[in-house]
């Protein structure tokens, strides 16, 4: 039996790089997978291949319509939420801050902190009915200090350590638990292709040499992190952030002595 059984979990952003990898993990566990997002075709083709316990359903997480009715008709195939995995997010193209437009700045905090919002928000009550829950939000390195030509970005996941450490007061005598994921450097399309045509792609920028741990980040790492998050064995943690970066954020690690002697 997974440690999931009987769990409704639902995953924003759910067909995407991370999401797609969050949604199989949480699916072999034995949860019954929500996959939401925008992509309705590549949800459905997600959902087909889980097959048994997996639902896809659009949602664009900046509409409170559309959460309030994920929740309705989640509730009405599976009962009350248990998981949510506030994994959407958008990247703004690279820019100074003086040639970054107001609606690009917008949009990355409607996506990036608006959606988290909301999310919490709808899915607060269901939780509660079924007692208790657990939200993780997933954040960003870029929370943890100035990153040059990213200011939505970087200033949107500022923004998600806030709220989640007040969600986190807020929900907790509910038996509702909520924690944010950092996540470095991971391959996804996200990082791996440019966010604009013509510009470099944002692994170009974060070569792994450096890091304690010599590589980039795959979705896995982050998922097996978020079972873990989520499950009853880290029931007393609340507010809580987990970095999770190769030793990103520590900077350059020393090489060996051998390969220094060398």
């Amino acid at each position: 039996m997974g440690r999931y059984e009987g769990q409704t979990v639902i995953v924003t952003g759910g067909s995407g790089g991370m999401g797609s990898s969050h949604a199989q993990g949480y699916h072999a566990e034995g949860a019954n997978v929500v996959i939401a997002g925008r992509d309705d075709d590549a949800g459905r083709d997600l959902a087909a291949r889980l097959g048994h316990r997996a639902l896809s359903l659009h949602l664009d997480v900046t509409s409170e319509d559309d959460w309030a009715a994920l929740v309705r008709d989640v509730e009405d195939r599976f009962g009350p939420v248990t998981v949510l995995v506030n994994n959407a997010g958008v990247q703004n193209p690279a820019a100074p801050i003086e040639h970054t437009e107001l609606r690009t700045w917008e949009q990355t905090f409607r996506v990036n902190v608006t959606g988290q919002f909301l999310g919490i928000r709808a899915v607060a009550p269901s939780m509660r009915k079924g007692g208790g829950g657990s939200i993780v939000n997933i954040a960003s390195t870029m929370a943890h200090g100035g990153t040059a030509f990213y200011a939505p970005y970087t200033a949107s996941k500022w923004a998600v350590r806030g709220l989640t450490k007040t969600a986190a007061l807020e929900l907790g005598r509910d038996d509702i638990r909520v924690n944010s994921i950092h996540p470095g450097v991971v391959s996804t399309p996200l990082i791996n292709e440019p966010t604009v045509a013509g510009q470099p792609a944002i692994a170009d920028f974060y070569s792994p040499d450096p890091f304690a741990v010599p590589r980039l980040g795959d979705p896995a790492d982050v998922t097996r992190l978020l079972l873990f998050i989520t499950s009853q064995d880290a029931s007393f943690a609340t507010g809580s952030e987990f970095v999770l970066d190769g030793g990103l954020l520590l900077g350059p690690a020393l090489r060996p002595e051998a390969d220094i002697a060398a």
